[in-house]
């Protein structure tokens, strides 16, 4: 009997990736929670380049270039539901051959790299990400592909990486500081790479506020860098300074538990066949991936300790960059959602995990398939949750079981 490709089960893993993210993409037919802003944004750089509202600038507290993929959306598919959402889609498609690649270059085995594609496939979190036209899912892709490069050690690339999700969101700076360490000690002399390219590339991301006088701040001073600098000193105010009230707002504490995910649309329609019915989008991960993925990270960090295996520390370089910084802003305004940014790496350390407890050759075959059996339960886990995922009505019965805690509601 042959063996399938492990080509071909990618095939497989990519297909059902893309037909979970692209099914139905257009629903709901209207703008939810954040895209508000974002498709907004996208609309106005594809008029002239920068944000306005009725002609007065708009002070935007986020980089340009998650906006202008967006916007590409937009002008190749339409003003849109589909069209505003389709480049998350695509983006969230292609992390999931990144993951792969990742995995496959720490722990030279097709096994554990499918695995690691498997789950991303099959997570809520990464799922609702890649279906609605936020900023963070590009950032995550940005930052797992900069990861990558830095494994083959293409720094040049790497920086490029770097500098596009700096240009999408500005919390990518933690881990720009985190790489910037770890060549430091490792290979300085690579870092020549970094310091002119970073900074070039994301400059460049704002030539549509360079190029008008409507941005704001952009008439702050006649130099246009001392404005371009105004502006960014206010941004950094607000985001240190951010304290709203919102009804979903989670602490980093609890994102590892799935404390308080972040519904995105919810809709009581008359359409399931019951007296009440719900429609939900929930941003919430596949609870037996992230739950097991908290001990995951406990098992990395012990075993980087004891052993300081270099694999072990930069997963936890690339995880810890992206989550701690903010546990030190306790009083801002957070989401769960954020954590897309270092949920691949939770992935690599769920896949360390599993290296691990497949080290043994004598009892490899006999835990191979109690690996494969835990996938199966958490794929039909991951079923299970999915109509809140898609927002498929369900009788609000059937929505009310998927709340296993209060705080989910």
């Amino acid at each position: 009997m042959h063996r399938i490709s492990p080509r071909w089960i990618l095939g497989l893993i990519l297909s059902l990736a893309a037909m979970l993210r692209f099914w139905n993409l257009g629903t709901p037919d209207s703008l939810v929670f954040d895209e508000v802003y974002y498709v907004d944004g996208a609309r106005d750089y594809l008029a002239g380049g920068v944000e306005v509202t009725n002609g007065v600038a708009e002070f935007v507290v986020h980089p340009p270039l998650g906006k202008w993929l967006i916007a590409l959306g937009i002008a190749l598919f339409g003003d849109t539901s589909t069209g505003w959402r389709i480049a998350s889609a695509v983006i969230g498609t292609l992390s999931i051959v990144l993951i792969y690649l990742v995995a496959k270059r720490l722990f030279n085995s097709d096994y554990l790299a499918l695995v690691a594609a498997g789950l991303m496939t099959i997570d809520g979190l990464h799922l609702v990400m890649s279906r609605t036209a936020l900023l963070d899912i590009f950032l995550m892709f940005f930052l797992i592909a900069a990861f990558l490069a830095l494994l083959y050690e293409k720094h040049l690339a790497t920086a490029i990486f770097l500098a596009l999700a700096l240009a999408t969101k500005w919390s990518a700076v933690y881990f720009i500081i985190a790489i910037g360490i770890y060549l430091a000690i490792t290979n300085w002399r690579k870092l020549s790479y970094y310091l002119p390219t970073i900074p070039i590339i994301y400059l460049i991301s704002w030539s549509g506020w360079f190029a008008s006088d409507q941005g704001w701040s952009r008439n702050h001073s006649s130099n246009p860098i001392l404005s371009f600098i105004h502006y960014h000193r206010e941004i950094l105010n607000f985001h240190t300074g951010l304290k709203t009230d919102h009804s979903y707002e989670a602490s980093p504490w609890n994102w590892l538990i799935l404390g308080r995910p972040t519904s995105f649309f919810y809709e009581s329609p008359k359409a399931c066949g019951a007296e009440n019915c719900s429609q939900e989008i929930l941003a919430m991960g596949t609870p037996v991936i992230w739950w097991f993925g908290l001990v995951a990270l406990a098992i990395t960090i012990g075993y980087f300790l004891s052993r300081r295996e270099k694999v072990a520390g930069l997963i936890l370089m690339g995880l810890l960059s992206n989550y701690l910084p903010w546990l030190l802003f306790p009083d801002r305004t957070t989401f769960y959602f954020y954590a897309i940014s270092f949920f691949p790496f939770l992935i690599l350390a769920i896949i360390y995990s599993l290296k691990l407890y497949l080290e043994d050759e004598n009892k490899r075959v006999k835990r191979t398939q109690s690996v494969n059996v835990a996938l199966g339960l958490t794929a039909l886990t991951f079923a299970y949750f999915a109509p809140v995922y898609l927002g498929i009505v369900l009788t609000y019965e059937d929505w009310f079981a998927r709340m296993w805690l209060p705080s989910w509601i």
